[in-house]
């Protein structure tokens, strides 16, 4: 893609499998900007995306590439534990933030962070919770948001992967996965999550030892909704995002993926994404697309630091259900004004 000029100059921070996905993103599909900078503590792996960029810095310090002045807005895609000091340096640069979720791993860290936003008096972060953007969620939301359905009842989502990445623990099913679920439930429905309660049955045999997989997770809502996330990390046959909302004049069902279905042999069928980049990638461009537009225009959009802080807090009465059993309320802040009603 041909760069101009005023594009905006964005840094990638984590250039792991979703950092570099959002350097190729925004070389080949997004307009409006360009990859400016990189980071990682991996100065090869770093290098080795950079190196495909005509112009593209190279840091170990994210500090210090937010400090260039070729440097207009922040990507973080580092590992979690790492971001609550991006977003604090990216506050002290004044810079507009795409931070993918987590926005922290737990709500302590989650509160500093809306805390020190609204010490600014504006939003700078945007977290990337993509299903936002993705065109069969968009759909059912606007659906919903008509009222021509009813009231939503019950959510019922079904969340699975191939396979779980090497080092994966129970917990992370909660903290890592099931959380889109708690962002979609907030974003569908506009309830808060007031309680979490997770079932596990006897673990799959693929599962990783000691990993307990497959789990049914049950979200209570301060709408009168109840939730249930179906979390199966190690199905094997392929990556599976769906959600039916059931409403009291009616259903709405979104993630078949029917889009292509073949008849061929005695058997009919259609292919299956394999993993989360490959299901959203539309998702994901219209995303980032549409963060870049609002960065251009000196505005900040999509879901804040709040949800990000909201989703940890819930995260956090789900891993507590999950270890120590039966029903957790959800704790919850104040609401600052700066993130509205």
């Amino acid at each position: 893609m041909t760069h101009r000029p005023d594009d905006l100059g964005v840094a990638v921070i984590g250039t792991g499998k979703m950092g570099a996905d959002h350097v190729r993103r925004i070389e080949e599909t997004v307009s409006g900007a360009r990859v400016t900078a990189v980071v990682d503590v991996d100065r090869g792996r770093a290098e080795a995306v950079a190196s495909r960029i005509d112009g593209c810095a190279v840091h170990t310090d994210a500090a210090a590439a937010m400090a260039s002045p070729d440097v207009d807005a922040v990507i973080v895609a580092s590992p979690g534990p790492a971001h609550e000091a991006a977003l604090m340096a990216a506050f002290a640069h004044d810079l507009p933030v795409l931070c993918e979720k987590p926005l922290t791993p737990d709500p302590a860290a989650a509160l500093r962070v809306v805390e020190a936003e609204c010490s600014l008096g504006r939003r700078r972060i945007q977290v990337g919770f993509m299903r936002r953007y993705d065109a069969e969620y968009a759909r059912l939301k606007a659906l919903l948001d008509t009222g021509r359905l009813g009231r939503p009842l019950l959510l019922h989502n079904r969340h699975r992967n191939v396979a779980s990445p090497p080092g994966w623990t129970s917990s992370m099913l909660i903290e890592d996965s099931v959380s889109h679920e708690m962002d979609v439930t907030r974003w569908l429905l506009g309830h808060e999550i007031t309680a979490v309660t997770v079932h596990t049955p006897t673990p799959s045999g693929d599962a990783p030892d000691g990993v307990r997989d497959p789990q049914f997770v049950v979200f209570e809502t301060d709408g009168g909704a109840v939730v249930d996330v179906e979390i199966f990390v190690n199905c094997g046959f392929g990556y599976q995002v769906q959600a039916e909302v059931v409403c009291e004049r009616g259903t709405a069902r979104v993630g078949d993926g029917h889009a292509l279905v073949t008849q061929t042999a005695g058997h009919w069928g259609g292919p299956i994404a394999q993993d989360y980049l490959e299901r959203f990638a539309d998702a994901y461009d219209r995303e980032v697309q549409a963060w870049v537009d609002a960065t251009r225009r000196g505005e900040v959009t999509g879901p804040s630091a709040w949800d990000g802080y909201a989703v940890a807090a819930v995260s956090a009465a789900g891993v507590r259900a999950l270890t120590e059993g039966g029903r957790v309320p959800v704790e919850l802040a104040e609401r600052p004004t700066l993130y509205g009603t």
